[in-house]
C-alpha cells in the first residue's frame, strides 16, 4: 500500500533530521499507519487527516489511539459507520 510505505519513507529519512514535537502517543506517524491498518485506506485516510487538522499549537495532547469514528466528528455524516 502506497500509504504505509510513503510512511515508511517519512520516518527512516525526514523524521530523524526534524526536533521531537509530537504531544501526542502514539506520534501521527505510528496513529496513521496503525489507523491504515486497522480500518483500511478509506477509513485510514480520514483519521490521518482528522489527526493532522488537531495536530496544531491550540489542538490536543495525549493518549490519541485511532478509533473509528473520529474522535470530534461522532455527529454528523463522516463519523457514521
Amino acid at each position: 500500500m502506497a500509504a504505509l510505505a510513503s510512511l515508511k519513507f517519512y520516518k527512516s529519512v525526514i523524521s530523524p533530521i526534524l526536533p521531537p514535537s509530537c504531544r501526542f502517543l502514539p506520534t501521527c506517524s505510528e496513529y496513521s499507519k496503525e489507523a491504515f491498518v486497522k480500518f483500511g485506506p478509506q477509513k485510514g485516510f480520514v483519521l490521518t487527516a482528522w489527526r493532522l487538522v488537531r495536530c496544531s499549537p491550540i489542538g490536543g495532547k495525549g493518549y490519541d489511539p485511532p478509533q473509528w469514528p473520529p474522535v470530534g466528528l461522532k455527529a454528523g455524516g463522516i463519523g457514521r459507520s
